[in-house]
């Protein structure tokens, strides 16, 4: 497959870029502190808020503020304030696997990105370089993997509590745009027999409310068999069922790393491609710039630059 190439003046040059971890935010009742890692421009004002949500896997520090660079540094450089919490979940942590919660804190993990919200005015504070520059009214999250479901919360999709039978709204206004990365789809039927067992709050994920405008990223090598029996086309659920306006980006032979974006040169990643990940950091940047600032043009000439060749990495759709 070919690289696209992507045009200088709608992407423009990356800026240098500063990051500071951990900024501490205490959180009454939560088993640590939680901390985040905030990288941005050194340069620029009004500058959009996105919070990304790391995975699990079978690496050590990739799920926690330490992970994602190929993404972070990438948002950050071409004008994000990009913002990331170590979940519960993050095995850097070593919290009782048998808390109350564990192993994946669903819904802790949602609750991480409501205290960073709440708490945007301190985490400025906290770095001086930052202070007065983001834009509070333009925020969007990301999320890979497990992430990619701590994301599908926040953005609209809704789940019942396999503890107590309530239904779980955990939706936030602020934030008005997102960017799902291999996350899990629909539950049911969908689900293999492991992750129906141990990950229950998987089983009644529910799309038809997420209204909220996403673009949705899959592999379509992406089987997940330790999670779903529906194949590669589970992870496109979240575009498929639930309403529009929303975008699929189908990597072509990728898997669940979409070519390493959890971090550089990482041994977990089994479609290790620079190519793919530079696609995504271009495609996801450019789909957040037009939900931000509309009618930039950077989205439109992503998708032109991804099919210009004989033999593209990718495809996306629209609804």
């Amino acid at each position: 497959m070919s690289e696209p190439t992507y045009p200088t003046d709608a992407f423009g040059p990356p800026a240098p870029v500063l990051s500071v971890s951990p900024v501490v935010l205490p959180v009454p009742g939560r088993a640590v502190d939680l901390e985040v890692r905030v990288s941005a421009p050194v340069t620029g004002d009004d500058l959009p808020v996105v919070l990304l949500s790391h995975g699990q896997g079978s690496s050590n520090h990739l799920s926690s503020l330490n992970g994602y660079a190929p993404l972070a540094h990438y948002w950050a450089a071409h004008g994000f304030v990009v913002i990331q919490p170590t979940h519960l979940s993050s095995r850097t942590l070593d919290l009782d696997p048998h808390a109350p919660g564990a192993p994946l804190y669903w819904r802790s993990r949602a609750e991480d990105m409501k205290h960073v919200l709440d708490r945007l005015d301190a985490i400025e504070a906290a770095v001086p370089q930052l202070l007065g520059r983001p834009d509070h009214r333009k925020v969007a999250v990301a999320g890979h993997s497990m992430g990619g479901h701590t994301a599908s919360l926040l953005l609209g999709a809704r789940l019942t509590d396999p503890d107590d039978g309530t239904a779980v709204n955990l939706t936030d206004p602020r934030i008005t745009a997102g960017v799902l990365l291999a996350a899990p789809g629909r539950g049911g039927d969908a689900l293999g027999e492991f992750a129906a067992e141990h990950y229950p709050f998987l089983l009644t994920t529910d799309f038809s409310a997420m209204t909220t405008p996403t673009l949705v990223v899959a592999g379509d090598k992406d089987s997940s068999a330790h999670l779903t029996v529906g194949g590669p086309d589970w992870h496109a659920d979240p575009y498929s069922l639930s309403p529009g306006p929303k975008s699929l980006l189908t990597l072509f032979d990728a898997e669940h790393g979409l070519g390493g974006i959890s971090g550089y040169d990482v041994a977990e990643t089994t479609d290790e491609s620079p190519g793919r990940v530079a696609a995504v950091q271009r495609l996801t940047w450019a789909y957040l710039r037009a939900e931000f600032f509309p009618g930039d043009r950077a989205w439109q000439a992503a998708r032109d630059a991804l099919t210009a060749g004989a033999d593209p990495i990718g495809r996306v759709t629209s609804k």
